[in-house]
């Protein structure tokens, strides 16, 4: 194929993916091209439902009813981006968390620093992070924030 074929079948593809970008997005709502900007906002619940705290900092108090140990407790966050970041028991994480509809918490793949610790706190730790990847279900009570998962329930309470 010439280099002159090859420019205008590329020409010809950009403009068919740039009009169809701009119907789907004219579909949804959304304005077309580089000027749109991401939704970070939490879906607004019903008249009985609750918002979550984004920007505020968690600190985790148990696991199933049985209390974190240690001079550090592991801790949560979720800033208004829905970065997620914290201290899992021995090393620090980062992941995207989307705080859902009736209250439901979608949480991302981590990323985990490298360090190793004792073998009780390292099984500590990863009883937290798989509890806090299956989430599924959260609830706020005073100055208690609740996530329940498939692997138990995770109570913290409101730090600093």
């Amino acid at each position: 194929m010439s280099a002159f074929r090859l420019a205008a079948l590329l020409a010809a593809f950009a403009t068919t993916a740039s009009v169809a970008y701009a119907q789907s997005a004219a579909t949804y709502g959304r304005p077309a091209g580089p000027t749109r900007q991401v939704d970070t906002k939490v879906p607004q619940p019903g008249a009985q439902g609750k918002i979550f705290p984004l920007g505020s900092s968690w600190v985790a108090v148990s696991l199933n009813g049985k209390p974190f140990g240690g001079i550090e407790r592991p801790s949560f966050k979720l800033d208004d981006q829905l970065r997620a970041t914290g201290f899992s028991g021995c090393n620090t994480y980062s992941t995207t968390a989307y705080p859902l509809r009736e209250q439901g918490l979608a949480v991302a793949p981590f990323a985990l620093t490298k360090k190793t610790c004792d073998k009780a706190t390292m099984a500590t730790e990863q009883a937290f992070l798989m509890a806090l990847r299956t989430s599924g279900k959260w609830d706020i009570q005073g100055r208690n924030l609740i996530i329940k998962s498939q692997n138990g329930e995770l109570l913290f309470e409101r730090s600093l």
